[in-house]
C-alpha cells in the first residue's frame, strides 16, 4: 500500500518492556517487503541493527524513544513512535520479610514488609491469616536508589486473635522460573500481660534494724 507502508501498529506494540541485555524487536513492519527502512532514534541519528520487513527491527536497544522511516516514490513516511523500556531482572532473586515486631494486642496493627531486592520484574503473592476476609492493605514502593528494590507492605489494621499465624510473602520471577518465600510467624494475643519473677520466698526473716531488699523481675 504506497498510501501506507507502515502496517499500523496497536498501542500494546510501542510500549517495550526488555529485561536489561536481552534483544528485542522494534515491530515497524512494512507493506512492502522491498522497502528500505532506517531506524532512527530521539536525536533523530540513525540507529544501525538487522530489519526483518515481516517483524520489523531485531537487536539490543538502549531505553529511549525509536521512530522507523521510509520512502516511497519520493514521499518519506514516517512509523508510529515505539518506547522501550529496561528493566533490572536478575537471575537471582534476593527476598527479606521484616516485622517491626512479632507479638501484638488486640486492636494494633500489624505491618509486614517484604523486600526484593535488584529485580523490576516480580510478581508478589501474600499467605496470611486474614486473607480470605481481604483484611490487608498492600502498598508497594519501587526505590531506584542508591540501589534497585520493591518493597511490599502488608498493613493489618484492628488485629484480632484470629490474626495470629503465618505471614508468607512468595515472588515469583516474571520471565524465568524461578521464585522464593519468606515466612513470619505473628501473634496477637487477647489482651497484654504482665510476668512477674519475685526473686524472693513466700515468707522472709528480718532482723530488728536491718535493710532488706526485695527484687521482683518484671516483664
Amino acid at each position: 500500500d504506497p498510501d501506507m507502508p507502515f502496517v499500523p501498529s496497536i498501542p500494546e506494540d510501542q510500549f517495550i518492556l526488555v529485561e536489561e541485555g536481552d534483544p528485542t524487536v522494534i515491530p515497524c513492519r512494512t507493506s512492502d517487503p522491498d522497502a528500505q527502512v532506517t531506524l532512527i532514534n530521539s536525536l533523530d541519528k540513525p540507529v544501525y541493527a538487522f530489519y526483518d520487513s515481516k517483524q520489523g527491527f531485531i537487536g539490543n536497544f538502549p531505553a529511549g524513544s525509536y521512530t522507523c522511516k521510509t520512502t516511497v516514490k519520493g514521499v518519506e513516511f514516517k512509523s508510529d513512535e515505539f518506547l522501550i523500556y529496561i528493566l533490572r531482572a536478575t537471575s537471582q532473586l534476593p527476598v527479606e520479610i521484616e516485622a517491626l515486631k512479632t507479638v501484638y494486642k488486640t486492636g494494633e496493627t500489624i505491618v509486614v514488609t517484604c523486600v526484593v531486592f535488584d529485580n523490576e520484574v516480580v510478581n508478589l503473592q501474600w499467605n496470611y491469616p486474614g486473607k480470605v476476609k481481604e483484611k490487608g492493605l498492600i502498598k508497594l514502593d519501587d526505590i531506584k536508589v542508591p540501589s534497585q528494590k520493591l518493597v511490599y507492605t502488608l498493613t493489618i489494621p484492628e488485629a484480632s486473635v484470629k490474626d495470629t499465624g503465618d505471614y508468607e510473602c512468595t515472588a515469583r520471577h516474571a520471565t524465568k522460573e524461578v521464585k522464593e518465600n519468606k515466612k513470619v510467624v505473628i501473634t496477637v494475643h487477647d489482651k497484654g500481660f504482665v510476668h512477674l519473677e519475685p526473686q524472693f520466698s513466700p515468707l522472709e526473716a528480718v532482723n530488728l534494724h536491718e535493710v532488706k531488699n526485695f527484687v521482683v523481675d518484671v516483664q
